[in-house]
């Protein structure tokens, strides 16, 4: 009986300003994962809340979240990874309840963006990076992750036309997602049209049709040993595989412009951890921050051999209906992009997949998940394997 599970998910509505406090917003993916698990704050033993805490003006929001969730007074623990934070979390709670040290742990993910400025966001991103040697020049996400782009077209002739075919895939079943931000659905003739605003550069390649935006959301998972999850009941999903890695800060000590190397490592880690390989994933959420992030980590998770991960989405293998289902829920680039919030909601969309109960988007007999969540420019890097059994 040494088993982890997670036995209750929930997320709000990813939304560009969300209309209260930081305790409201994460309520809202609080209270749906209670009533997914069945349960009462009394069966909680710990809390891990999860953020990027330049976003917000509250010091310390744990102390806060668990106060309003009724939790008190169960310890809870801050856990902050740029955009990884939440699978970071979720990493902290298996560990939790694998030693044995509780039996039922929840990790609150959120971010409430719109506190600030979108100058003043951007501005914080790039403090993501060195702040001594990089972030004094004006570096943005935009502009690193366009460094990936470039480097990757360089190295396989990858195009802007592979990188929109990605970000129709998005607004497909973005449009399907009553969660997401972003849900207008996309044809190729808006990515010819001069006048619309999608075109518009923002670091070339980039432009803005390939970029996700910032969001307020919240998300929250339940992780339970298997004794706790048997007597609970419902339908448990496995954690079967756990992956960890990081890479240097500075881009300077990347080996090559074209992947990310702390992904490749905790996937490795993972899957080892799982016993499994890449083709045994049925469904898969992976950090598409970017439109190119998608395509790395078509590569970096060995679902195509480097290069040809365009080849993948060309054939559209990563629909619904395809080899490898990925963002089928519409990724961040539909969904939106709540920092602390992004790992969480991944999960989620995976959970329901293995348990039947994803909709409009369900992938046929889904029994095992990938969650693919990045921080910074691929500075932090978590790879999670889910499954039925």
């Amino acid at each position: 009986m040494d088993k982890v599970g997670i036995i209750g998910v929930g997320q709000s509505k990813f939304v560009r300003a969300f209309n209260g406090s930081i305790r409201e917003l994460a309520s809202e993916a609080f209270q749906e994962a209670m009533r997914d698990a069945n349960m009462t704050t009394a069966d909680i033993d710990a809390t891990i809340v999860c953020s990027a805490p330049e976003y917000d003006k509250q010091r310390s929001p744990s102390g806060v979240l668990a106060e309003y969730f009724g939790l008190n007074p169960q310890p809870t623990f801050y856990v902050e990874s740029l955009c990884s934070s939440s699978t970071t979390g979720l990493r902290l709670a298996y560990s939790l309840v694998k030693s044995g040290l509780h039996d039922v742990v929840l990790v609150a993910g959120f971010q409430k963006m719109s506190e600030i400025t979108s100058a003043e966001s951007q501005e914080r991103m790039g403090r993501g990076a060195d702040i001594q040697w990089e972030a004094p020049f004006g570096t943005m996400m935009p502009a690193y992750y366009a460094m990936f782009a470039q480097g990757h077209m360089a190295k396989y002739g990858t195009t802007s036309e592979d990188l929109a075919l990605i970000r129709l895939k998005s607004s497909y079943y973005g449009a399907l997602n009553e969660k997401a931000m972003i849900r207008k659905p996309l044809s190729p003739q808006d990515f010819n049209d001069p006048s619309n605003q999608l075109n518009n550069s923002i670091s070339s390649p980039l432009r803005m049709r390939d970029c996700c935006a910032n969001a307020d959301g919240a998300s929250c998972i339940i992780v339970a040993s298997e004794k706790r999850a048997g007597a609970i009941g419902g339908t448990p999903v496995w954690i079967k595989g756990l992956g960890s890695a990081t890479a240097s800060v500075n881009l300077v000590g990347r080996e090559h412009f074209h992947g990310l190397a702390a992904a490749e490592e905790a996937a490795r880690q993972a899957y080892r951890m799982a016993r499994i390989g890449p083709a045994d994933v049925d469904v898969a959420e992976v950090h598409d921050c970017f439109t190119i992030a998608e395509l790395m980590a078509y590569e970096n998770l060995g679902f195509a051999k480097p290069g040809e991960g365009i080849e993948l989405i060309r054939a559209k293998e990563t629909y619904k209906e395809g080899k490898i289902p990925v963002n089928v829920d519409g990724g961040l680039l539909s969904k939106g992009h709540p920092i602390g919030a992004t790992g969480g909601s991944q999960v989620r969309t995976i959970v329901l997949q293995l348990r039947g109960e994803a909709g409009p988007i369900q992938v046929k007999d889904a029994s095992i998940g990938l969650v693919h969540n990045i921080g910074g420019v691929g500075i932090y890097a978590n790879v999670t394997i889910l499954g039925r059994e």
